[in-house]
C-alpha cells in the first residue's frame, strides 16, 4: 500500500507566534532557539518590523535640525509659510532637547555625528569578478554622508561614476559597463529607507567587474521574503518613508514597487534580473551585468564582428567562470557546424573560428 506524505507550508507573518506553552522560538539553521530574554524579544520585534528604531529619541541640540540646510530647503520648496520648529513639533520629531531618529536622518545636515555607522554609505570598488578580497581593492572605499535625501542621490551619482570606469569585453572590444540608472536608484533607495537603523552598520555598495552588490543592514520586514518582495508592500520605517515622500522629486517607492521598477529596467536591456538574498543580518541585492542570451548566442554574436575567439575572451563575453564549461559551449557549436578549432592554434593559444568554406570538387571534362 503506498504511503502518504504530509506537506506543511508555514508562511512568514509579521506577528510573533507563540507555542501552546506560551514560548517563542526562532528557526536557526535546521534547529530552533528559544527567545528567553527581553533583549532577544526586542531584537525579534525589530527584525519583524513590529517596533522600529526610527521612533527612538536622540539627545542633541535642536538647532542641528531647526536651523539646518535640509529643513530650510525642504520648507522653502514644500511649505514656505511654515516655521522649522513648529513643523518639527507638529510631526512629533522633537521634544525638549531630543530628536527622533527619523528627524535626525531627514533634517540634520550631518546625521553621522549622532548616528555613527547608521547613516552613511560605503562604496567599494573591487577589480575582480570573484569574491571580496583586499588584494582586489581599487582605491580607498568611499564614504558618503549627509541627510538621507541627499545621501541617496549622491550615492547613486558616485556609484554611476565609478561604474563608468569599469570596462567589459564586448562585440567591438572594450566597452563601458552600463547599468540602468533607475535600477541603481531604486536598489540604493530601498537599501537606505528600509534598512534596520538599530544595527550599527553602514549600507554597503560593492562594485565588481561584472556586478554591483548593495547590502542593507537588517532582515526583510514583516511578511516580506525574497520570493514575494515584488508583490508585498511593507515599510520598516513608515515615518521616514512618509516624510521623505513629501520632498520634491522624492527618491522612494514602496519596497516592492521600487524593486519592480528595477526588474523591469534590467529586462528592457536584456540583462538578468537582480538577485535578492536574505542573511541573518542583512539583505543583499546583486545586479549582474550578464545578458539573458544563451552562451552560444553571445559567442556567435561576438563572432559577427571578429574572426576568432579564445576561451578567455569567451568567458568574458558570456560571464562563464569555468574553462571547461566554456569548452563545452564551443563543442556544442562545433557539433552544429557553427564553429571550428583553428588547427595551428594549440594549448594556451587555442582559438575558434567560423567554419572555412570547403572548395567544391570539380569534375574532369569528358573527352
Amino acid at each position: 500500500m503506498p504511503g502518504l506524505v504530509l506537506h506543511i507550508t508555514v508562511k512568514k507573518v509579521k506577528d510573533i507566534v507563540k507555542s501552546s506553552g506560551g514560548d517563542v522560538f526562532v528557526r536557526v539553521n535546521a534547529g530552533k532557539q528559544k527567545i528567553d530574554t527581553e533583549e532577544k524579544l526586542s531584537r525579534l520585534k525589530l527584525d519583524k518590523g513590529i517596533i522600529t528604531f526610527e521612533n527612538e529619541w536622540i539627545e542633541m541640540p535642536l538647532r542641528r535640525v531647526e536651523n539646518s540646510n535640509s529643513i530650510i530647503n525642504f520648507l522653502i520648496n514644500v511649505i514656505p509659510s511654515a516655521e522649522p520648529l513648529t513643523y518639527l513639533e507638529n510631526q512629533d520629531l522633537v521634544k525638549d532637547n531630543h530628536v527622533r531618529v527619523t528627524g535626525v536622518l531627514l533634517f540634520c545636515d550631518e546625521p553621522a555625528v549622532f548616528l555613527a555607522k547608521r547613516s552613511s554609505i560605503k562604496v567599494t570598488r573591487y577589480q575582480t569578478k570573484d569574491d571580496i578580497g583586499r588584494e582586489y581593492l581599487k582605491d580607498i572605499p568611499l564614504t558618503i554622508e549627509g541627510d538621507v535625501y541627499n545621501l541617496i542621490y549622491n550615492a547613486v551619482a558616485e556609484t554611476k561614476k565609478i561604474i563608468e570606469g569599469v570596462k567589459k569585453l564586448g562585440e567591438q572590444g572594450l566597452e563601458s559597463v552600463e547599468y540602468p540608472e533607475e535600477v541603481l536608484h531604486e536598489v540604493i533607495a530601498n537599501a537606505v529607507l528600509h534598512r534596520d537603523y538599530s544595527i550599527a552598520t553602514d549600507v554597503q555598495i560593492r562594485i565588481f567587474d561584472n556586478r554591483v552588490e548593495v547590502e542593507s543592514p537588517g532582515k526583510l520586514p514583516g511578511h516580506v521574503t525574497p520570493r514575494n518582495i515584488l508583490k508585498a508592500q511593507s515599510a520598516r520605517n513608515p515615518a521616514l518613508v512618509r516624510l521623505i515622500n513629501k520632498f520634491p522629486n522624492p527618491p522612494n517607492k514602496d519596497v516592492g514597487e521600487g524593486l519592480d521598477t528595477a526588474f523591469a529596467a534590467m529586462e528592457a536591456l536584456r540583462l538578468k534580473p537582480p538577485i535578492i538574498t536574505e542573511t541573518e543580518e542583512s539583505v543583499i541585492v546583486v545586479i549582474k551585468h550578464e545578458s539573458l542570451g544563451s552562451p552560444e548566442e553571445l559567442v556567435m554574436k561576438y563572432m559577427e564582428m571578429h574572426d576568432e575567439i579564445t576561451n578567455t575572451v569567451a568567458r568574458d563575453v558570456t560571464g562563464i567562470k569555468s574553462e571547461n564549461t566554456m569548452k563545452n559551449v564551443f563543442l556544442r557549436l562545433k557539433a552544429r557546424n557553427m564553429l571550428e578549432p583553428i588547427p595551428e592554434r594549440k594549448g594556451a593559444a587555442a582559438a575558434w573560428r567560423k567554419p572555412t568554406p570547403q572548395p567544391e570538387n570539380k569534375k574532369d571534362p569528358e573527352n
